[in-house]
């Protein structure tokens, strides 16, 4: 019996009603199609034209192969390099296994089912979480403009897998000691614009202050930027010490919006968060920012295949 053509297979499979399952499948089976020379010749294309990264000198040559990638040594300083050097994927191996895992981080998967799907080990999948991910969220936008709202969300403090805690350990994460806000929760500042570019900081533990603020705000913030927050006085004291115009929404007092002065869209965004985070059954504090980031590539929509968020994580190397 003579074996099917692509034709005659993919034919049969247009004829076939597919449940949910089956398709979920189909996608698992054609991720795991992996080809090395694909992840290669991606990641070729996207650092080429980039300069040493050692010393920033234009001028190479060819220098052999290793791992597969085409390795150049500068005229300038002697170094040798490749494509991943100075990169967060540098050093990492199983690249033929690379796409079939970002797909994996696009589907928002865990780190045991990612592991399962592609076929490494669990620490492997870890690993690659906490490379790829801080590599393609350098992809953000580099300023804010026209109407921007900002609000921070807190979680409480997490030391999750730390192997010494500096405080007793919770029972199933537990509760704070303290009521409100205090030193015990971490403070996650977003600030988006009404056009959908989000930035996200991690200001570390406790209330936001001035000084964060003006570290994290002042220097994405257009000239023209209307900053609409909360009724928080830090805002207050920021915008006056920038130079920039600010609206308050007493949100407590029942003032939710008044017109197109209201936070509702970073409010949204929090929730959004919130609710993806729950399927990784608590994150380390250490790793917050990284969540945060990988939830603003999602929600951006912009990185939406593999080979995306491929060539971002090595073009911003």
């Amino acid at each position: 019996m003579r074996g099917l053509t692509f034709d005659e297979l993919f034919a049969m499979l247009l004829a076939v009603q597919l449940s949910p399952d089956d398709l979920s499948r189909l996608r698992e089976w054609i991720a795991g199609i992996a080809d090395p020379a694909e992840c290669i010749a991606l990641i070729e294309q996207a650092a080429a034209g980039r300069p040493c990264p050692h010393c920033r000198c234009a001028r190479k040559h060819r220098c052999g192969q290793a791992s597969g990638l085409q390795r150049f040594r500068c005229l300038g300083c002697g170094h040798s390099h490749n494509a991943l050097t100075g990169t967060p994927l540098a050093r990492l191996r199983k690249k033929e296994l690379w796409l079939p895992y970002l797909q994996c981080v696009l589907e928002s998967r865990t780190v045991r089912d990612a592991a399962q799907v592609v076929g490494v080990h669990r620490t492997t999948s870890f690993r690659w979480r906490h490379r790829f991910v801080p590599g393609a969220m350098r992809d953000r936008p580099a300023t804010l403009s026209a109407i921007v709202e900002a609000d921070e969300t807190y979680r409480l403090e997490s030391q999750k897998g730390a192997r010494n805690l500096t405080r007793p350990p919770r029972k199933r994460g537990g509760v704070a000691k303290r009521r409100g806000i205090s030193r015990e929760h971490d403070c996650l500042l977003i600030a988006r614009d009404r056009s959908g570019r989000t930035l996200d900081f991690h200001t570390g533990r406790g209330q936001v202050t001035v000084g964060q603020l003006h570290e994290c705000l002042k220097p994405v913030l257009q000239d023209d930027a209307l900053l609409i927050t909360d009724g928080a006085i830090v805002y207050q004291h920021f915008a006056e010490q920038a130079g920039i115009t600010h609206e308050a929404v007493n949100v407590k007092a029942g003032d939710r919006a008044r017109g197109a002065i209201h936070i509702q869209n970073v409010n949204s965004w929090h929730s959004r968060f919130k609710s993806w985070l729950v399927r990784f059954r608590g994150v380390a504090s250490r790793y917050l920012i990284h969540y945060s980031g990988w939830q603003r590539v999602l929600d951006d929509r912009r990185l939406t295949k593999p080979a995306h968020l491929l060539c971002a994580a090595v073009q911003l190397g």
